[in-house]
């Protein structure tokens, strides 16, 4: 496995896991009057650790059983490839534009056969067309199909474009919001533009949060869920106590 922030790595009953067990089970509660099979991962602006999330969260739900895949449609700084030590030469790019079968270009994953990733492909000049694409969209409906869940890893939905497409055909969308590191100002923006596409918004996963104890200072991967204002009032109380 390559990258050491993936839960794999990490054990399983370490802070880490368990934090992305709880992100699973809700994502699981939300789903239970409409179907949700693909979800899209984005975050309000670059380095929030939206593919870890989306990579671990990929992780514990494969875990759980679920046959997942990982489709890296972040077409200008792919990371999914990297956090897994997958080649990038052929992936969802030469899929799209080369009409190549899908089943012959993704890696199942050695610890988790059940878990699938299909990586970006060489960088493309136009990112937003390709991901808004007819066949990108009959492709995650066809995928849905042969998969429990279909997670796409974004850009940044305040920087680019992509995101907000992806998460208008998407069955619902996740928001990374690295704890420090954004105004709240952009996180409100980022909810905007998900919400004038119309995007099924899932909840907001609150990362980076700073953990200290058992004799160590680290940034964990937090997988804090937020359906709702009063929700979100009860985890400060815990936080604060």
């Amino acid at each position: 496995m390559g990258d050491r922030s993936l839960i794999l790595n990490s054990g399983a009953k370490s802070t880490l896991a368990e934090s992305y067990r709880t992100l699973r089970t809700n994502v699981m509660f939300s789903s239970i009057d409409k179907s949700i099979k693909s979800i899209a991962v984005t975050s309000a602006g670059p380095s929030e650790g939206k593919s870890t999330v989306v990579s671990n969260f990929a992780i514990a739900l494969a875990q759980d059983g679920s046959r997942v895949l990982i489709i890296d449609s972040d077409l200008r700084k792919p990371k999914v490839h990297k956090l897994f030590a997958l080649p990038n030469n052929i992936g969802l790019t030469n899929i799209l534009t080369e009409r190549l079968p899908w089943e012959e270009h993704i890696a199942s994953v050695e610890e988790l056969p059940n878990l699938y990733v299909m990586t970006s492909g060489p960088i493309p000049p136009n990112p937003s067309e390709i991901v808004g694409s007819e066949k990108m969209r009959s492709m995650v409906s066809e995928l849905k199909e042969s998969f429990d869940f279909v997670l796409l890893d974004t850009p940044p939905v305040g920087v680019v474009t992509d995101a907000a497409i992806v998460s208008s055909y998407a069955d619902g969308t996740i928001l990374v919001v690295a704890s420090g590191n954004v105004e709240i100002e952009a996180a409100q923006r980022a909810k905007e533009l998900l919400v004038n596409v119309k995007a099924n918004i899932l909840g907001v996963v609150l990362n980076k949060i700073s953990i200290k104890g058992a004799g160590y200072y680290k940034y964990y991967y937090y997988g804090g869920y937020y359906e709702d204002e009063s929700h979100r009032k009860k985890k400060k109380g815990r936080r604060d106590q």
